[in-house]
């Protein structure tokens, strides 16, 4: 069987970025914490003395089978490298969203940032697609999209 699980971020205050997609992407709890340590941690991780907390979420538009937003965090982390569009690894995670612009500003409120321009751009079969890059409180960059039939 394969199946696509989870997406983990890492986060300096796993709290703090659990509430902000909370709010902004309505991700939903679903009695999934974490409090993890101990030998298998290590063996897995790498690590020594490992411990993460955090708490899965679930996605919006899914049911409570997956997949899920993992926000952990670690007791000790490294120092963090700044999110870049072009870095290579994973860039982003995206959202589809009735109201692009709508949702950017709710990003701004909830501590978030804009990356680049708000865009439209045309598709095949008259479709449109409006995009813009975000960051959570964090850094971590989010695609915001909405697609919709072009005009004629």
């Amino acid at each position: 069987m394969f199946r696509y699980v989870h997406t983990n971020i890492i986060a300096k205050n796993a709290n703090k970025l659990i509430d902000f997609y909370k709010t902004v992407f309505h991700c939903e709890s679903i009695n999934e914490t974490r409090d993890l340590r101990g030998a298998w941690l290590d063996g897995l991780t790498g690590l020594s003395d490992a411990h993460i907390t955090g708490e899965h979420l679930l996605l919006p538009g899914y049911n409570k089978e997956h997949p899920t937003l993992e926000i952990f965090s670690y007791d000790s982390l490294k120092e963090t490298v700044p999110a870049e569009i072009n870095r290579p690894g994973i860039a982003h995670i995206a959202f589809e969203v009735d109201d692009v612009e709508a949702t950017l500003k709710e990003i701004i409120r909830a501590g978030g940032s804009s990356v680049g321009e708000l865009v439209t751009a045309a598709y095949p079969d008259g479709l449109e697609a409006v995009f813009v890059y975000a960051k959570d409180p964090e850094g971590n960059i989010i695609e915001l999209q909405s697609w919709r039939k072009g005009k004629d």
